[in-house]
């Protein structure tokens, strides 16, 4: 992956932007550019499928003028299409409704973590030899060819890299540089069930900001294996009540549940069913929610969130009280609250000291969601119903694989009856949370 060409000093470019929109008449100025190289690979029947290399690089900003607000981007780089940009933009701009939250963050809450501890630049991106992905594409390709069940109809390997960087610079002084790298690959594959027809698919992809951390050929195969496994011979259990085991893989789409609601925008608007509950259990004291962006090679960490607002550690929910909502400035403004962040990082969910199974030991039965099939969830409510996927299992053990049933119930009511969270967390996501286990959970099937 090349460098930036050395004809464009992108810092330079974000500089001279919000200079020039200031000397045109914008009361404040915020502009940056990103550039991203991406790598994607793809292998098939024996033979690369898709190469696929693209390099994007553009310019992004946001004016303030006359207490009214847009932002415009432009990929072209050329001192003069940078200038008929802004113009345009000013120009426009004061066509504008007025909008007096709109405005740059207080300087005093603005700052960045230290690119060097936070470690997401791997060396390795830049050093990469095309070659050597396709060698490691056609082995993970043959690997799991080699591992399939003999009603396997089909495989496809999957690989890519990537490397992006940007360059923030605004107006009242504050200036950002960062840089991240990705490295995954997965493998997915189709077998036909020949008792009923039915094409039970599975799949497995991993990634992670350095190479070196990267899950090896052996970790996609397991993984893979026991999503093939998980697929094959599936009918619904009986409706009722069930304790829910819900797979640390797929815990990411019930958090995500919590945090539309927690967002300025819901809350402004009036549409969350956290209105009025900051500081007031909302789960069960069991249950604790964090957003960390200071943790080294995280998939979700930031030396800065969008807004150039400082990152931290925030307590979401810390033993079920409700802490901190999802505030950018704008929405803050709105409210006439402290800015937070507009946007999650890496949640985490504190691990367990047991694993799933034993938890589940003495249940006589419990179900194990591992994916979703569709699904909504209403954030002024807190109502929600998914499609699942999943286990029957008996005192910890699978005894039914599981499809063409639903959950049901009120996000309020699932994190009130919180058991507990097992110690099987994934590092290689920027949701790091383990399995969780509740109680009392709604299912309809058979």
């Amino acid at each position: 992956m090349s460098a930036v060409p050395s004809s464009i000093d992108p810092q330079k470019v974000a500089r001279d932007a919000v200079a020039l929109g200031l000397r045109l008449g914008a009361d404040e100025v915020r502009a940056s550019v990103g550039r991203a190289d991406d790598v994607q690979l793809q292998r098939r029947g024996g033979r690369l499928e898709r190469a696929q290399e693209a390099r994007t690089f553009g310019l992004s900003v946001s004016l303030f003028v006359d207490g009214r607000y847009s932002s415009h981007s432009s990929s072209d780089m050329r001192p003069e299409a940078i200038a008929a940009l802004m113009e345009r933009g000013v120009e426009s701009t004061r066509l504008l409704e007025p909008d007096p939250d709109r405005a740059l963050p207080e300087r005093a809450l603005m700052g960045g973590l230290d690119e060097a501890s936070l470690d997401l630049d791997d060396p390795a991106a830049r050093q990469r030899d095309p070659a050597r992905r396709r060698e490691e594409l056609e082995a993970l390709e043959a690997r799991a060819i080699a591992a399939a069940p003999a009603d396997l109809i089909s495989t496809t390997a999957h690989l890519w890299e990537g490397r992006s960087e940007s360059w923030m610079c605004l107006s009242n002084g504050f200036e950002a540089q960062s840089a991240r790298t990705t490295f995954g690959w997965g493998v997915e594959a189709t077998l036909r069930e020949a008792e009923t027809g039915k094409l039970p698919e599975g799949y497995a992809f991993e990634q992670a900001v350095h190479l070196s951390d990267r899950p090896n050929i052996d970790a996609l195969m397991a993984e893979l294996d026991e999503a093939l496994a998980l697929t094959r011979r599936t009918s619904a259990c009986a409706s009722g009540r069930y304790l829910m085991v819900l797979d640390a893989r797929v815990v990411g789409r019930l958090l995500g549940a919590l945090l539309g609601p927690m967002s300025g925008a819901a809350l402004h608007e009036r549409r969350s069913v956290f209105l009025g509950k900051l500081g007031e259990q909302v789960a069960s004291p069991r249950f604790s929610l964090f957003d960390d962006p200071t943790i080294p090679r995280g998939l979700g960490s930031r030396s800065t969130d969008g807004d150039g607002l400082l990152p931290a550690r925030r307590a979401l929910i810390d033993e079920g009280v409700l802490k901190t909502p999802l505030l950018d400035v704008y929405y803050a403004r709105k409210l006439g609250m402290a800015p937070t962040t507009g946007g999650v990082s890496n949640l985490v969910v504190p691990i367990g000291d047991r694993s799933w199974r034993a938890a589940t030991a003495e249940i006589p039965e419990a179900i194990r969601v591992t994916s979703f099939l569709g699904g909504n969830t209403n954030p002024a409510s807190g109502d929600f119903s998914f499609g699942i996927r999943g286990q029957l299992l008996r005192h910890g053990e699978a005894v039914q694989n599981l499809s063409e049933m639903n959950i049901t119930g009120n996000i309020l009511d699932l994190y009130a009856n919180f058991v507990e969270a097992a110690d099987d967390v994934r590092l290689n996501s920027s949701t790091r949370s383990p399995s969780l286990l509740f109680d009392g959970v709604s299912f309809s099937g058979a």
